[in-house]
């Protein structure tokens, strides 16, 4: 029986995967938490196979996150699910340390099919996802500016483009206001936009959003 945990501020999120997983006779899901330091505090009492987290959820950084785990429970195998392009915060959590990446709208048979994957100690990556590193691999090129960009720097770059106002990412990411401004800053100076127009406009462009 392949042990999971299921790690999501959004208790609705939660009952959908529960009720996927559900469905299999092979897997269980045997705890929940809903925000990074929870997730740290149940895998040291306690050891999941699988665990399934989101990447932005309130506290911790959710790259933090996976390398903590990786420290702690190195056995531990870890799926993330979230709302981001594959295509670009798939790449930063494998490089962080996760067995795979699903996107949210994924198909559920995907989120089975995920889980078992890693389980066996695969990786698991969408089509797109793959093409991806393949291009990465086979072509010569310069790096785009927002690989440059910190992991807390990418995510609130994510939130940005996406219309959050700074009020609701402080809120999200449990930092002050103060501070989403200050990254706000240094992403404009890094990509070399004047203003959260362009930086949606590259987020657009570069396929992030």
């Amino acid at each position: 029986m392949i042990s999971i945990l299921i790690a999501d501020d959004h208790p609705v999120v939660r009952e959908g995967i529960k009720q996927i997983i559900a469905k299999s006779n092979e897997m269980k899901v045997i705890a929940e938490a809903s925000n990074g330091q929870e997730v740290i505090e149940k895998i040291s009492k306690n050891n999941f196979d699988v665990i399934i987290l989101d990447i932005a959820m309130p506290g911790r950084d959710g790259f933090e996150v996976i390398k903590e785990v990786k420290k702690i429970k190195p056995q531990s195998a870890i799926l993330v699910l979230s709302i981001y392009p594959e295509e670009q915060i798939g790449i930063r959590v494998l490089e962080n340390g996760a067995s795979g990446y699903l996107n949210k709208e994924s198909a559920p048979s995907e989120l089975i099919n995920a889980i078992n994957k890693i389980y066996n100690g695969r990786k698991y990556i969408s089509q797109n996802l793959a093409e991806s590193l393949a291009s990465r691999v086979m072509i010569s090129k310069k790096p785009y500016l927002h690989e440059n960009l910190s992991n807390r720097e990418y995510q609130i770059l994510c939130m940005i483009a996406l219309g959050k106002e700074p009020k609701e990412i402080a809120n999200r990411l449990s930092i002050s206001v103060k501070s989403v401004r200050t990254y706000r800053e240094r992403i404009h100076h890094k990509l070399m936009v004047k203003n959260d127009v362009e930086l949606t406009h590259y987020a657009i462009k570069n396929k992030i959003i």
